[in-house]
């Protein structure tokens, strides 16, 4: 806000603010009564107006905090009252209340490759990469970015062979999964600085390809008796325990990709045709799911009886205050962590329980059930069966089908 208005005046504001966003009315006594001290410890001080300078003075003198909490990480004791003092001076400045603190400042393009590296975020963008896949992309490549610029390298015209050997020399410490999207990634954009004429050698033909044969990780698959129990754990008498179990239900029994059910609005919900209608953030297809009755019985008591009051477009939201869609970067991991350890099932080590897993499940309890792997690919949104072949590895029943009997062999010889 462009006028600084007094402290007992912006404190009055942001109550009115916190109010009016839902916050709960014990969350918003606590508030009024840190803020009482604030404007106490202010008149002490004869100030009148709010400043960073006065808030990190009340924090060091009242709680004996001396960081820096937008540059380092916050002791767990001391994140409510820093979380209370950057309201006010957020409010402040911009008029809202912002609902997570940045901690660390975003990353900084070296100028002299400021140009490129936006033209490259805006062809990719251009092309339709879902946003999750582009921020993962961008932070792989600001790796060799960084290496450049430590190299003194001032234009990309200037990268060498012998500069892209020596980066890919620094990598090799790494899992050879991530060497190969990192690799991936720089022979995307190599190839982008090229065809841009910001280099006059197609560099990508010099990044390394791995000399190795891809064998593809064995999926992590659910116990069906476990899943039963895991859903069975949920306490569907409260408002949460209605939307968690809608969100599993549409992973276990459709194998929904979680950005996908993040990402689901009111709209995609045809009651009349009993579907649900998504553009798949990942593959940019249309696809559609039929709205079973257990998923429409689960879904219709969450939005009726569970689903917090809401001006938000998207089916599932935060049920804390603001009643708002789930942060960018959340990927639900702790619903399905919190009903397995309710439910007292015990998650070997090394192995994967998220609820990717669960699409897994559905896959392998699929593949048993002897429907085809390009009606199993259609179903879990792949582009192709290629990405479905791996749950060939999880059908053991199916494998010893196919095993030979040597006796029966001999007989013939």
């Amino acid at each position: 806000m462009e006028n600084r208005i007094i402290i007992e005046e912006l404190v009055a504001n942001v109550l009115s603010e916190l109010e009016r966003l839902n916050y709960a009315y014990n969350t918003i006594c606590g508030y009024r009564a840190f803020y009482k001290r604030v404007i106490s410890f202010a008149n002490a001080r004869d100030e009148f107006y709010f400043s960073e300078a006065l808030g990190r003075a009340f924090l060091k003198e009242t709680y004996n905090c001396t960081v820096n909490y937008y540059q380092e990480a916050i002791p767990k004791e001391l994140k409510g009252p820093i979380r209370r003092i950057r309201v006010l001076g957020d409010y402040q400045l911009h008029g809202v209340i912002i609902r997570r603190i940045v901690k660390k400042p975003g990353y900084v393009k070296p100028p002299q490759f400021e140009s490129e590296l936006t033209g490259y975020e805006k062809e990719c963008e251009n092309n339709e990469y879902s946003k999750r896949g582009l921020r993962t992309r961008m932070q792989r490549l600001f790796f060799f970015i960084d290496y450049l610029d430590s190299r003194d390298v001032q234009k990309s015209n200037d990268i060498t062979a012998n500069i892209i050997s020596d980066y890919v020399k620094t990598i090799y410490k790494y899992h050879e999964k991530s060497i190969a999207s990192i690799l991936t990634a720089l022979r995307v954009y190599l190839r982008f600085l090229y065809f841009n004429q910001y280099t006059d050698e197609d560099l990508s033909l010099k990044v390394p390809k791995q000399s190795k044969y891809y064998y593809p990780p064995v999926p992590s698959v659910w116990n069906k008796d476990d899943v039963i129990r895991m859903l069975n754990s949920i306490d569907r008498g409260n408002p949460t325990g209605k939307r968690d179990y809608a969100i599993l239900l549409l992973v276990a029994k459709l194998g929904i990709r979680v950005g996908d059910i993040k990402s689901l609005k009111l709209s995609d919900l045809n009651w009349q045709s009993k579907n649900i209608e998504i553009r798949q953030n990942k593959t940019k297809n249309i696809v559609s799911y039929p709205i079973l009755n257990d998923i429409g019985w689960a879904l219709i008591d969450y939005l009726k009886n569970g689903r917090p009051i809401s001006n938000s477009p998207f089916v599932f939201i935060r049920m804390n205050a603001p009643f708002e869609a789930f942060g960018r970067d959340a990927n639900l991991h702790n619903i399905i962590t919190k009903y397995t350890r309710l439910s007292g099932i015990t998650v070997p080590d090394g192995k994967r329980q998220g609820l990717h897993s669960l699409r897994h499940t559905l896959a392998s309890t699929l593949l048993e059930q002897g429907t085809p792997l390009p009606v199993i690919s259609e179903i879990l949104g792949h582009f192709n069966s290629k990405s479905t072949n791996v749950y060939l590895h999880t059908g053991m029943d199916g494998l010893r089908k196919c095993a030979i009997d040597p006796e029966e062999v001999l007989k013939n010889v």
